[in-house]
């Protein structure tokens, strides 16, 4: 009993829990949506670009995609943030003369997302038949026309459902930036917590974190299956109350 009593101490102090929730709210999860946002904004053009590079008809173009992909999806997350962030760091605060560490956090994710969301849309692409691009081909639009017209919006259509998983991937990656030092101003939910955790010596700060992170995925995760069935079959079709009468004279 002492020991369960001590699990929940350590894990669900409430007292310690309401002390730093508000904190959460008002500073750490506007910072892990902008995290997430402009990152998973820039990683899909990003990727877009990948993607054409990756089914480009010229070798190079897709030898180079090809390693950019393979090198930032086989790195750990923490490892490509740490490079970026502190191997870049001296040169942006050179350039810029900002000490702010944020900026190269956000170029860390976005190279990151990049890599994913460029497979993520180049298999999207590769999935439309061929006769689409032949269709308009002969229609007289050129290559590049038929492409970015007509191949790449139904590409993009048919993984919207990954695009929201990693969207949701990247809102928990976010809470990597903090081993950058972040200023108090531009911490994120986990920092927040892993402060009150580190101060207080207990966890329960970080359980209030994760369920934050909770409240911010579940839905999205609810989202991603709403549009895979959506796409899969289809928008209802509501029946006219003329075709509902025929219906139910024929049952008569």
């Amino acid at each position: 009993m002492d020991a369960f009593q001590q699990f929940l101490k350590t894990f669900f102090d409430w007292r310690a829990m309401g002390e730093v929730i508000p904190q959460m709210l008002t500073v750490g999860l506007p910072n892990t949506l902008l995290l997430a946002i402009i990152s998973g904004v820039l990683g899909c053009i990003l990727g877009l670009v990948l993607a054409v590079m990756g089914i480009s008809r010229n070798g190079v173009a897709r030898w180079i995609a090809r390693v950019y992909t393979d090198i930032l999806r086989g790195l750990p997350a923490i490892l490509v943030i740490l490079v970026i962030g502190i191997g870049l760091g001296p040169t942006f605060r050179m350039l810029t003369g900002s000490t702010s560490p944020f900026p190269l956090g956000i170029l860390a994710l976005t190279l990151m997302a990049g890599a994913y969301i460029g497979e993520i849309f180049r298999s999207g692409i590769q999935s439309v038949h061929t006769g689409q691009l032949e269709a308009a081909r002969a229609l007289g639009f050129s290559y590049g026309s038929a492409m970015f017209l007509v191949v790449i919006p139904q590409g993009i259509r048919r993984v919207l459902p990954a695009l929201v998983n990693q969207l949701i991937s990247l809102i928990k990656d976010s809470s990597l930036i903090y081993v950058l030092g972040l200023l108090a101003s531009q911490r994120e939910i986990f920092r927040i917590g892993n402060d009150a955790m580190s101060n207080s010596g207990n966890l329960s700060p970080l359980v209030a974190a994760g369920v934050l992170y909770l409240i911010l995925t579940i839905p999205l995760t609810h989202l991603v299956n709403f549009i895979d069935n959506r796409l899969r079959i289809g928008k209802p079709v509501k029946k006219e109350p003329d075709d509902v009468a025929a219906v139910v004279g024929k049952g008569v």
